[in-house]
């Protein structure tokens, strides 16, 4: 048996409980976690976000640690090692599994959604959904390469297409996402425009190397005076409707919108004019391949993006972090140490 928060029922917290151990398959592997992530989507999952969620299940999606077991048709991993994973199982068989591209896999199944998830100390998942972790990379930063910084390679290389000098706004940057949003866009060799609501975040933001910080208010009309007019080529659109207008009139032309956040399912209004005469694009992006995780590893290896620590909880505490999140209480990443 092993401790375990779980979602019994929507809309009410994660509570702990025993759960059985799990035995491994022939292609499965168990990973002892030191430390595990907190996503938004967490939270929308246990307000009924997601129709496809199995209760009871154990929430949570950002999975690293050590193998401690292997099946007898594992091959590639072996005990000791230091691995994350993919925050889903793919079925490794459909035309989007052979093509690299297993984030859009149709038969993929989520942690903490239909498989249980990482608000525990051990995980059982599939070779096919693992990574090594190279060494010197920082606990917190394997733990986010899949959810967070690989997500982000994904929405920034894959669909919006970023080139060095591109100018790329951030929306909630002060989020968990936003905050390493705004690295790996400086990463890529863009200017970065952080759009975060809170005052005292504003200030960790421009530590961070963003070039300007601004607020929603009036957000399209600042963008456009501080870039004489012009406007940025992605807007990486992590909130959704609250800041989406604001957001898609900060394009230049050609610019895209590039949606990996959606705090608020209230539908969006849509300007066709200026979708049209300026040649704009709106592209979502889920997820992260295995790919875009080995690239958000070394960059996290050589610093280039650093892991920010907004708060670490216990695992009784996951109800104190819900509510720290939901008023935007933490600057970065929330974490459960295990």
């Amino acid at each position: 048996m092993q401790k375990a928060a779980v979602l019994n029922k929507i809309n009410e917290f994660p509570k702990v409980e025993d759960i059985p151990d799990e035995e491994v398959g022939d292609d499965e592997l168990i990973i002892e976690q030191e430390e595990t992530g907190i996503c938004y989507r967490d939270i929308l999952t246990m307000k009924g976000f997601f129709p496809r969620v199995q209760l009871p299940i154990v929430p949570g999606h950002e999975i690293s640690g050590r193998v401690r077991k292997v099946g007898s048709k594992v091959t590639k991993f072996k005990p000791g090692d230091r691995v994350a994973s993919l925050i889903y199982i793919p079925c490794g068989e459909c035309e989007y599994c052979k093509s690299g591209r297993e984030n859009l896999c149709k038969n993929k199944k989520t942690f903490g959604e239909i498989l249980n998830g990482a608000y525990r100390k051990y995980v059982k998942t599939r070779e096919i959904s693992l990574v090594k972790v190279p060494d010197g990379v920082p606990e917190e930063a394997a733990v986010i390469s899949a959810c967070v910084t690989g997500m982000i390679v994904q929405a920034l290389e894959t669909v919006g297409e970023i080139k060095e000098g591109n100018r790329v706004l951030v929306t909630g940057s002060g989020g968990g996402v936003g905050a390493h949003a705004v690295q790996v866009a400086k990463a890529f060799g863009a200017e970065v425009i952080a759009e975060t609501s809170s005052e005292w975040k504003a200030e960790f933001l421009e530590k961070l190397g963003v070039d300007y910080v601004v607020s929603k208010d009036n957000m399209a009309h600042k963008i456009k005076e501080l870039t004489n007019g012009e406007g940025v080529d992605i807007s990486l659109e992590t909130v959704g409707a609250p800041t989406f207008t604001e957001s898609f009139r900060s394009l230049k032309f050609g610019g895209r919108v590039v949606v990996i956040g959606n705090v608020d399912v209230t539908p969006v209004s849509l300007p066709l004019g200026n979708l049209i005469l300026k040649g704009n694009s709106i592209r979502g992006s889920i997820s992260s391949t295995r790919r875009d995780m080995i690239k958000a590893l070394e960059w996290s290896r050589t610093g280039k993006i650093k892991p920010i620590v907004g708060k670490v909880y216990k695992l009784d505490q996951i109800n104190e972090a819900y509510i720290d999140m939901e008023n935007k209480k933490i600057f970065g990443r929330a974490f459960i140490k295990l």
